[in-house]
């Protein structure tokens, strides 16, 4: 079981490695038309989205947090919580479509590549230092705020979690060129 832990952490530095070219990539050759161009299937555009991508990230280390807590609990304890957020869908979905919305307002391009870049060195960092034991721990999870969410998630299932995630949505994006 240590090697299969070991071989999967290489796994998620690796996929957190090639999210990061490619973000960079589309930050980088994106013109500001392509930023304010529509996404296929969401209301944002290209810039919204890429913020929405990685918020993605940056919710996983709250939830890593959570699942530290929680799994250190009673099964009950976290199907309880889970139970509550999924009845607070209605707002985490409106807070999820306005973060973006209001976050490219904020930052551009340039803050958002450098933020990019400090969550996933600071999920590198904590990945690093979690044990074999840390790794089993989880939680119930609402399944309703994300479809990559299962009812129950490994602190492991969590590291993958954002990649998933950023790699749905960028499908998603129209920017031109050879990375969207």
């Amino acid at each position: 079981m240590m090697n299969e832990i070991a071989m999967d952490r290489q796994a998620v530095y690796a996929d957190y490695e090639r999210a990061r070219q490619i973000f960079h990539g589309l930050l980088g050759s994106a013109t500001k038309t392509d930023l304010a161009r529509p996404t296929r299937g969401t209301k944002w555009t290209n810039e919204q989205l890429l913020w929405h991508m990685l918020f993605g990230y940056m919710v996983a280390r709250v939830l890593l947090v959570l699942v530290g807590a929680f799994g250190r609990l009673p099964r009950r304890a976290g199907k309880v919580f889970a139970r509550v957020l999924n009845a607070a869908t209605v707002p985490f979905d409106w807070v999820n479509y306005v973060g973006p919305c209001g976050a490219v307002m904020v930052f551009g391009p340039g803050r958002t590549g450098a933020t990019f870049d400090g969550v996933i060195d600071s999920l590198h960092r904590r990945l690093a230092a979690e044990s074999d034991a840390d790794l089993a721990r989880g939680m119930h999870f609402p399944v309703r705020w994300d479809p990559f969410f299962q009812d129950f998630m490994s602190l492991a299932d969590l590291y993958r979690y954002p990649t998933q995630h950023f790699d749905f949505h960028r499908r998603q994006l129209t920017v031109d060129g050879e990375l969207s």
